[in-house]
């Protein structure tokens, strides 16, 4: 079991290694994360979700941890196929098993933690699980209230890339011939995007694209660096993708409130306001002043937790 976490356990909060099974019967890992003093009442409970290809040791237990310090009980999980979660081919992704993963954890949480209130449970998607996150409310009520921070919709391949019918069409036959390539290796190409070792430094990334180097300058660095997180997904992962859109039902997550938070200078901002211009009231915006995507990830004084708690003692 992995041992790695970017940021250190408080003293007062106990982390808890769990696990818990999906709808499709694929046990999935998860930590829970409670105060060290229980009080005896029961608690309210977030259920914190990993930018896509992220694990839970990296910013969701950072999350996990501030937020059981101000009075939550917070669960985190590894994405099937992912981290120590089941799932054979490994780095295989599906929109719908990752919607669903929040769901599932609803099921233990209500269930298997009896010092949970059931009806009091919320969801906070990091970039990539805010669609999915999203998408899981849209159709689980049990769902009270989603937060969404430094969202990426990674359903939307055509708009991500400024696709045009040319460039999609070409794709998709790219990724149509890769399914003969991988059937006829009986194993899905996977390219990792970042090295098997972190660089010691920021100074020592490679020149890339500015996009890219903010990546590296997380998961590529100490800073964020984790063995189950290398930044890739099989390729044909994106065939799924394709066929699947994360935001076509965030309006019917109405009466239920969202909160979307996202920095001022974020190259992911565009997701944020396409996704609140998409959701019906009540919905917030929360703009995190000299902030870009990676800041919300992992850092405590950037990171508007108190608006975070705010949200949901109001909501939950």
């Amino acid at each position: 079991m992995s041992v790695h976490y970017i940021t250190q356990l408080d003293q007062n909060v106990i982390r808890e290694h769990i696990q818990f099974q999906n709808r499709y019967g694929l046990k999935l890992a998860g930590d829970l994360y409670y105060p060290k003093e229980l009080s005896g009442d029961k608690y309210p409970a977030i259920i914190v979700g990993a930018p896509y290809g992220g694990v839970k040791e990296q910013g969701p237990a950072v999350y996990a941890n501030e937020l059981t310090k101000r009075g939550f009980v917070v669960l985190t999980f590894d994405q099937p196929y992912m981290g120590e979660s089941e799932g054979y081919p490994r780095q295989v992704s599906s929109p719908d098993l990752y919607a669903e993963s929040f769901s599932a954890a609803v099921d233990y949480l209500g269930v298997q933690v009896q010092f949970v209130d059931r009806e009091k449970i919320g969801v906070i998607g990091i970039c990539g699980s805010g669609g999915f996150g999203l998408s899981a409310a849209s159709v689980d009520t049990r769902i009270k209230a989603v937060v969404t921070t430094s969202m990426y919709d990674i359903t939307d391949i055509r708009g991500m890339g400024n696709l045009n019918k040319e460039q999609l069409d070409e794709m998709k036959d790219q990724l149509s011939k890769q399914r003969w390539v991988d059937y006829a290796n009986q194993e899905p190409e996977m390219k990792p995007a970042f090295p098997d070792h972190p660089y010691p430094s920021v100074e020592e990334i490679p020149e890339m694209d500015k996009i890219s180097n903010e990546w590296f300058r997380f998961y590529a660095v100490p800073r964020g660096f984790h063995p189950n997180s290398r930044g890739g997904q099989t390729t044909t992962s994106s065939l799924a993708m394709l066929q699947f859109s994360a935001l076509d039902y965030i309006g019917e997550i109405s009466p239920r409130p969202i909160l979307f938070i996202y920095g001022d200078r974020a190259h992911s901002r565009a997701y944020s306001e396409r996704a609140y211009n998409l959701a019906n009231e009540p919905k917030e915006k929360y703009i995190v002043d000299d902030r870009e995507h990676i800041d919300l990830y992992d850092r405590v004084d950037k990171i508007p937790f108190d608006k975070i708690k705010e949200f949901f003692n109001a909501n939950l």
